[in-house]
């Protein structure tokens, strides 16, 4: 699931930065909601990953802190870019003819770097019935599934529900794809 929410925002990233006619607010909004979810699922599942591995739990102090922070900060920004790409869509649906002159690039920059306003129900839902529920009246295997529901599975649907299933993503994946392979082609000969 890691590498499938990996590779899937990476694809979201090149489609984006490759394809000059996707230089638009809501792919601008996107690449970044595809980086911040790569960020945010890397915060924890590579830790997981290896505590599996080791079966070990343990984790420093400062290492703890950090893990926090990242997550923390990585989560917010998810939530505020959704919110931004929630406006975006009601600018582009409730007033399209007014739309390049809303969403222009100065604002576009100042709505990724400011306001933290929506909350995600998926996100926050699960997320705050993991640590606000007591011990006593949920099982670990229960809070296990939450946690999993909202540090992997958010992160790696992102892709599929906001941009894979659009023909524009669709079109620069497969033109960045036969340029690449052109060119390695070009390079192999």
């Amino acid at each position: 699931m890691y590498l499938i929410t990996v590779l899937g925002n990476l694809l979201i990233i090149l489609a984006v930065s490759s394809n000059t006619h996707l230089h638009t607010p809501m792919y601008f909004f996107l690449s970044n909601l595809s980086l911040v979810d790569i960020c945010f699922t890397s915060t924890t599942i590579p830790k997981m990953l290896l505590n599996i591995q080791t079966q070990s739990k343990a984790i420093t102090y400062a290492g703890c802190i950090t893990q926090i922070y990242f997550f923390i900060l990585f989560g917010m920004l998810d939530d505020f870019l959704l919110t931004i790409m929630a406006y975006d869509r009601f600018v582009a649906i409730c007033h399209p003819l007014h739309y390049m002159v809303i969403m222009k690039p100065r604002l576009c920059g100042l709505l990724v770097l400011m306001s933290f306003i929506m909350i995600v129900s998926l996100f926050y839902g699960t997320s705050l019935g993991v640590y606000l529920s007591s011990a006593g009246t949920h099982s670990s295997q229960s809070s296990a599934i939450a946690s999993v529901m909202y540090t992997v599975v958010t992160p790696m649907l992102n892709p599929f529900i906001y941009s894979l299933r659009n023909r524009d993503i669709k079109g620069a994946l497969k033109r960045f794809f036969r340029v690449s392979g052109k060119l390695g082609t070009i390079i192999l000969n």
